[in-house]
């Protein structure tokens, strides 16, 4: 088994870098459209300096602070964890490594989102109680953990041995089929008569999965509540959503000592912002809830803001967007750092995740009616390949550790850009320059002055100590 290009990165003593903690220094990771830099420490540090210039400026003022940041990451499919699994041991353990620790060659994911039983990129359809001939199992006497995408539970405890601070999120694509209106694992509806019983269905999953020494700390109750199209999925109205949290899922948290386990409701689409703000509008809902969680297949990113303004109080997770088969590397970096990466964290989101983790050469496996084009961030067959999704993570996770908090920074038209302060005392700025020509720039901090100059399309992190 052959492992494709790695991050290139110098040798290190601090977990994190090799410069010299001057406040004045900064040191820097690029990755290009081009593909000449893939995530890699360029060589010569930059420091800042008190004079400045008349380039564009970026100011960046740790004095005023946003959001506390929670993580990033990937979605866990099934099919990811199959072939993460299959790999020579050796081979696995040390991507595994790579994936979850920010020393050394690691990125540093913190944060995986999970399937409540199949995903369309699982190999079939199931749920933890099917039944044959859709007989109902109203005291689910036959859930059974292990129904399928058997290889999930034993990779997250592998993971979790190598980083047990690792968080997790979960969301359901459908209900067992005997509980929906159609009977069937595409489209549908929750039965009303079947909301104790779903409720009851998804706090057994955690609990079965704490018995597994495996803590999911968030859940959503449907995956894309407004998508019947996919395989499998369930729809699920904003109406029926609240009333769903209000009055059985929230309730059976608590009662079963669950309480601790964040509710996100939503997990879809910016185009329709209405949806978990009708959630949010019902009372009784919103006292169980944590947030709600995105995707950007359509609407935009700004949605993010707007709900944040009229309930500042509820988190907002980014937890899915796919890369397509028919894109390319150069033009999904830009898209995804400007609008996923930059774009989400700019509005308030807590948490980035790019979706599927790992995909075979032919994108698959996937359900019969599953989608049948999501390239991984990692292609697993011969080789190991990093992709786009990889990258685009790889430039925020390992840097902006769970408890960094976004700072201000200003945002020049043709220079996108987000700015945090790390627990450990750190500070770090992504610019994207999406443009065909290289751009400089002035980084102004704390009242001094760096230039940096950008490469024709590339998105870069910039490190320095907060001083």
């Amino acid at each position: 088994m052959k492992i494709a290009k790695k991050i290139s990165m110098p040798e290190q003593t601090n977990p994190f870098f090799s410069f010299s903690e001057s406040p004045s220094s900064l040191a820097v990771w690029l990755t290009s459209a081009d593909q000449v830099f893939l995530f890699e420490r360029q060589t010569s540090d930059f420091r800042f300096a008190d004079s400045g210039n008349d380039l564009p400026v970026i100011t960046v003022d740790a004095d005023q602070k946003y959001q506390a940041i929670e993580g990033f990451g990937f979605s866990l499919t099934g099919g990811s964890a199959m072939l993460i699994s299959r790999l020579p041991d050796p081979d696995r353990r040390a991507l595994l490594r790579e994936l979850f620790l920010p020393d050394g060659d690691g990125i540093g994911v913190s944060f995986l989102r999970l399937s409540i039983g199949a995903s369309d990129l699982s190999e079939r359809c199931f749920s933890y109680n099917d039944r044959p001939n859709g007989e109902p199992d109203p005291e689910l006497t036959h859930f059974d953990i292990e129904a399928g995408d058997i290889e999930v539970i034993p990779l997250l405890q592998e993971i979790l041995s190598i980083n047990p601070d690792i968080k997790i999120i979960a969301t359901a694509w459908s209900a067992p089929p005997w509980m929906k209106t159609n009977q069937a694992f595409r489209g549908g509806k929750l039965r009303p008569d079947c909301y104790v019983v779903y409720a009851a269905y998804l706090v057994l999953y955690l609990k079965t999965m704490r018995e597994k020494g495996i803590t999911v700390h968030a859940i959503t109750p449907q995956n894309e509540p407004l998508n019947q199209k996919n395989e499998p999925s369930m729809i699920m109205e904003a109406i029926e959503q609240a009333a769903f949290i209000k009055s059985y899922l929230g309730p059976a948290l608590w009662k079963d000592g669950l309480n601790d386990v964040e509710l996100f409701c939503w997990d879809h689409n910016c185009d329709v912002p209405e949806y978990p703000l009708a959630v949010f509008a019902d009372a009784e809902a919103r006292r169980y809830l944590t947030g709600s969680a995105w995707h950007l297949y359509g609407g935009d990113i700004s949605a993010l803001s707007d709900v944040h303004r009229l309930y500042p109080d509820m988190k907002l997770h980014f937890t899915e967007q796919w890369v397509g088969s028919d894109g390319e590397f150069g033009g999904d970096l830009m898209w995804h750092a400007r609008h996923v990466l930059i774009g989400s964290l700019r509005n308030w989101s807590r948490v980035v995740f790019e979706w599927n983790l790992a995909s075979d050469p032919f994108c698959c496996p996937h359900t019969p009616g599953g989608e049948a084009r999501c390239v991984g961030a990692l292609t697993i067959g011969d080789e190991v390949v990093r992709n786009v999704a990889y990258y685009v993570i790889a430039h925020a996770a390992k840097f902006i550790r769970p408890g960094s908090v976004r700072i201000d920074s200003d945002q020049p038209a043709s220079l996108p850009n987000v700015a945090f302060v790390t627990p450990a005392g750190y500070v770090v700025l992504i610019v994207l320059n999406d443009e065909a020509e290289p751009q400089s720039f002035t980084i102004q901090y704390q009242g001094k002055h760096a230039v940096a100059t950008l490469p024709a399309n590339a998105v870069a992190t910039y490190v320095w100590p907060a001083g």
